[in-house]
């Protein structure tokens, strides 16, 4: 993406964030088929780019893909023939994948190895995501409005001690109302020890203690070209 297009996306956020001081559903409707964003127009139900956001990432099967226990091609999710620990999670993989299958590029193997990649790809994301495309977003609000602009929107969390997993989720289009957002959060797809196709952010990071509720989880929003 233009570096002038992905300066235009972190001014319009950073100026909707000081414009909104309650929790009201956020006017964000950015194009992701154009080089720079539309005007800000509210919108709280999935768009046409956000239905076809939800196709690519209903075709991959995640619930039966990418499973715990199993080693799997990281691309595929199908299983590699390899042994695995019964514990083996694949959270980034397929966030890797399914970004890959959207034309956008997150850290992923070859590029780091599979192993601990969910805590490389939060570091990533702070340090060399926004030369690549890729912008914070404030909160889970503005998160899920992106993904019903068809906005692949990641959802990240990186462990505090170094020797255990973070986790990575996808935001999915939704027209869950701000009142269910506000108590659970945007609406997510995930590999895991929970692999789910849609379920609320509070349920896929429920295995991260406090992270739902402290806010330790991150959104980064990238545009998708189609």
């Amino acid at each position: 993406m233009p570096r002038v297009f992905a300066f235009a996306l972190v001014t319009l956020l950073g100026v909707l964030i000081v414009a909104c001081d309650a929790p009201v559903t956020p006017n964000i409707t950015l194009a992701p088929t154009r080089a720079t964003p539309t005007q800000i127009v509210a919108r709280a139900t999935p768009s046409a780019d956000a239905a076809a956001l939800a196709r690519v990432l209903d075709a991959m099967q995640v619930e039966t893909r990418w499973l715990r226990g199993v080693a799997v091609n990281w691309e595929t999710g199908e299983p590699n023939g390899k042994r695995a620990d019964a514990d083996t999670t694949h959270c980034s993989k397929f966030v890797a994948a399914a970004a890959k299958n959207l034309g956008v590029y997150i850290l992923r193997p070859p590029d780091h190895p599979t192993v601990m990649l969910a805590n490389a790809q939060s570091d990533w994301l702070n340090a060399q995501g926004a030369a690549n495309g890729w912008t914070r977003i404030a909160d889970g609000a503005q998160a899920q409005a992106l993904a019903n602009q068809g906005y692949l929107v990641v959802a990240s969390l990186k462990s505090p001690d170094p020797k255990r997993h973070g986790h990575i989720a996808i935001v999915r289009p939704s027209a869950k109302s701000a009142a269910e957002i506000q108590k659970t959060g945007p609406q997510i797809i995930q590999a895991g020890i929970d692999n789910l196709n849609s379920a609320s952010l509070k349920e896929g990071f429920k295995h991260h203690p406090g992270a739902f509720k402290n806010g330790e989880i991150q959104f980064w929003a990238h545009a998708v070209v189609r």
